[in-house]
């Protein structure tokens, strides 16, 4: 044992003591500032994981944002239209590629991005800083930090903001291993990485995967690779919309899934936009009345809900959101595992998904085929599970 950082605790306030070291000759982070703990690197070294894969696999900038060792979001650095400028909220900024990757991952959910950890495969820049210091975040791993970066970084959090440096270099090891229980456990790393080579063996009537389609595939599987599972997830335009993560049974993984996917388009129809708010309601307070709305929880005569609004909207019927969500288009749909029922594609159809990528091998493929046939959707077979605990 050669390096070590000592941690406040572990998991829990009271799991003390707590240290994180390796074998090796030296970590393969620097703490740039603050006081890193164990969740933070939990979230720190999967996410740089998928960061990296993502940009190696597409060759575009991405960025990554974690919350409990799963992503809430990722995406690749690809220009905003204006309404996701400002269902993001990020009208009035000027973003570089980088930022723009890490504005569309927190983007995807702000609601539960809310406190996150921020993840980038390239150089964090002053445009990225500026963006981060007006969200609520724990901290950042990055390769490298412009200098004007770092130092409004460390303001943040009156100093205590987690800064993390990561050897974009470093190799680990083939043998992972950890311990539970008192029980040491090992297994060769998961090393395999997402290409346009995994989509090759299409089984539907529809078989053509257009570029951007692969694209989204592969943003995807690899958000799915660091995703706990079980886990489904929708991509579409370079970026992730929906996560369904830790679920018991794939049904509930697609409908997590596909709600955040119908939640994510809702947030860009003119009724979620057209919200007036108050100018002293703050932004996270508007994230969560955003969702709310748009599940029928605001409602006149209840104070809170006007204390916020200039004024109170008209509730979203059911029927005006079915309407603007079939605007929801060639979606493509990730699981980690085998898809067992036709009832994950009977979901999925309603989100919008035109795309399914999974690992089959199931008993029922055929039927699951032929549900995809039935909706005209492409369907890949991956032959690769990407289960993460």
């Amino acid at each position: 044992m050669n390096d070590e950082i000592l941690l406040r605790y572990g998991c829990n306030p009271h799991q003390v003591p707590a240290r994180v070291f390796t074998r090796n000759a030296h970590l393969p982070f620097k703490v740039l500032n603050g006081s890193v703990g164990y969740i933070n690197l939990l979230d720190a070294l999967n996410s740089w994981q998928l960061v990296r894969e993502l940009q190696n696999a597409t060759g575009q900038v991405a960025a990554a944002s974690f919350k409990h060792v799963s992503p809430t979001g990722a995406a690749l650095g690809l220009p905003l239209s204006d309404t996701l400028r400002k269902v993001y909220r990020l009208e009035g900024l000027e973003l570089s590629a980088v930022a723009t990757a890490y504005g569309r991952a927190r983007g995807t959910d702000r609601v539960c991005s809310f406190g996150d950890w921020a993840a980038v495969s390239d150089t964090a820049d002053l445009s990225l800083a500026k963006l981060l210091q007006r969200e609520v975040s724990d901290g950042i791993i990055a390769p490298a930090y412009e200098p004007e970066a770092l130092t409004i970084l460390s303001k943040k959090k009156q100093g205590a903001y987690v800064i993390l440096q990561i050897d974009a270099n470093y190799t680990p090891p083939a043998l992972e291993v950890r311990d539970v229980f008192g029980v040491t456990l090992e297994q060769k790393r998961n090393d395999t990485e997402m290409d346009v080579g995994i989509l090759e063996k299409t089984l539907t009537e529809r078989r053509d995967w257009p570029a951007s389609a692969q694209r989204d595939a592969i943003v995807a599987l690899t958000t799915l690779k660091y995703t706990q599972s079980n886990s489904v997830c929708v991509a579409v335009d370079g970026q992730t919309i929906g996560i369904g993560a830790g679920q018991q049974s794939r049904i509930h993984c697609t409908e997590i899934a596909c709600s955040k996917a119908d939640n994510w388009y809702l947030r860009q129809s003119p009724r979620a936009l057209e919200l007036n708010f108050k100018l002293e309601v703050r932004r996270p307070d508007r994230d969560n009345a955003v969702d709310d709305y748009l599940r029928g929880a605001v409602s006149a005569g209840q104070q809170a809900w006007e204390e916020m609004f200039v004024k109170m909207p008209a509730p979203f019927r059911s029927d005006q959101k079915d309407e603007w969500l079939r605007g929801l288009h060639n979606a493509v749909l990730g699981s980690d595992g085998y898809i067992p029922f036709r009832d994950s594609i009977d979901r999925a159809r309603r989100s919008g998904i035109a795309f399914v990528v999974q690992p089959g091998g199931s008993n029922r493929d055929s039927q699951v085929t032929g549900a995809c046939n039935e909706y005209g959707m492409v369907m890949a077979h991956t032959g690769v599970r990407l289960f993460h605990h």
